[in-house]
């Protein structure tokens, strides 16, 4: 029986979300057409809404459903009013890609060498231009480093900058609360805490106006243009009502067995989840192959979109040496994993750096 410890890449489909999108495929309505059976689709689309803004402490009218995550990261960055955009070098691609291609003038934030954003380097560049957004995730997908995303909204609406964050892979691991974190944009997606892929929403500040991606119809409050995804939109609200992943020790665990391993972002804090290692001398690809062929499903920490292993854009931000970089991978656990499954990966691993070794 294979083991699945990628949930970062994509969380198996829960079952709550499971049953509501069967129930969501019985609605043959349109959500924006007046009769009976758009009235119901209508319906489960609003409760969708507040369900969804309730989890992450907003209101119904600040959330707009998107396609995903990538979706959500794009119409905040091109859509917020902002002439200027300041990233952190670590974001995900969907960020990093859509600064560049905004048309705005873009900043890149550096890090530290546990992967924490340099705040002094970010008050310099509130300063060195005209309004900004400021992109900084609230948790990083490859080592889950969380970021002090307090202490970044204090000095971005210091300088009267917006504040977008990328929280798709803290949805559902961590609590996150749109007042209490201080962003103006919020950015998730359901198919990380296992919702179904192709659903997302980005959190729009009360009154913050936004240009949309996608021009059309009058969905998502002129917003978002299109018929909306209600099934897998329903299959997200239904995740996210979920009890929060409760993990920690089985990382911990996981951790305190990889003997000889380097650990990134270890002296900070980190999702409960998250483990990105590298074994000096063991390069990511040997690793990752032979673990899939022992059984385990897990990632490299830079695993980009063609599927190969790729260099790291987070590792390097970090400092962290191209050969160490080039032996990372990542283990990330979910509401499938089990202690067992923990035992079993250690023992894997343990067999393939013991045969390395020899070699």
């Amino acid at each position: 029986m294979r083991v699945y410890l990628d949930h970062n890449a994509t969380s198996p489909l829960k079952e709550a979300a499971r049953r509501a999108m069967l129930a969501a495929l019985e609605l043959g309505g349109n959500a924006s057409s007046v009769h009976e059976e758009g009235r119901q689709a209508h319906a489960l689309l609003d409760g969708a809404r507040e369900s969804v803004g309730r989890a992450v402490g907003a209101i119904a009218p600040m959330v707009v459903f998107t396609s995903g995550g990538s979706e959500a990261n794009n119409l905040a960055l091109k859509g917020a009013p902002a002439k200027r955009l300041i990233v952190s070098a670590i974001e995900h691609p969907s960020v990093l890609e859509a600064a560049r291609g905004s048309g705005k003038d873009v900043d890149i934030l550096p890090v530290d060498g546990e992967g924490v954003v340099d705040l002094a380097a970010l008050e310099r560049l509130l300063k060195a231009g005209p309004k900004a957004l400021v992109s900084v995730m609230l948790a990083n997908n490859e080592t889950g480093v969380i970021e002090p995303l307090r202490d970044v909204a204090a000095l971005a609406h210091a300088h009267g900058a917006l504040l977008h964050s990328d929280a798709v892979q803290a949805l559902g691991k961590i609590p996150v609360n749109f007042g209490l974190v201080g962003v103006d944009l919020l950015s998730f997606s359901a198919h990380k805490l296992g919702g179904p892929m192709g659903a997302g929403a980005l959190i729009v500040r009360d009154g913050l106006p936004l240009e949309p991606l996608i021009h059309g119809g009058g969905q998502e409050l002129r917003r978002r243009a299109g018929t909306e995804n209600l099934v897998a939109i329903a299959g997200f609200a239904a995740a996210l009502q979920e009890k929060r992943l409760e993990i920690k020790a089985l990382r911990d665990h996981l951790e305190e067995r990889l003997e000889g391993a380097v650990i990134f972002g270890a002296k900070t804090e980190r999702l409960p989840n998250t483990t990105c290692f590298a074994m000096p001398g063991l390069p990511a690809e040997t690793l990752l192959m032979a673990l899939d062929l022992a059984g385990f499903a897990v990632s490299s920490g830079s695993a980009c979109s063609s599927g190969k292993v790729a260099k790291s854009h987070v590792l390097a931000a970090m400092g962290i040496a191209p050969d160490l970089a080039n032996a990372a991978i990542r283990v990330s656990l979910g509401w499938t994993t089990t202690a067992r499954d923990i035992e079993q990966f250690i023992s894997a691993w343990s067999r393939i750096k013991a045969r390395r070794k020899a070699a």
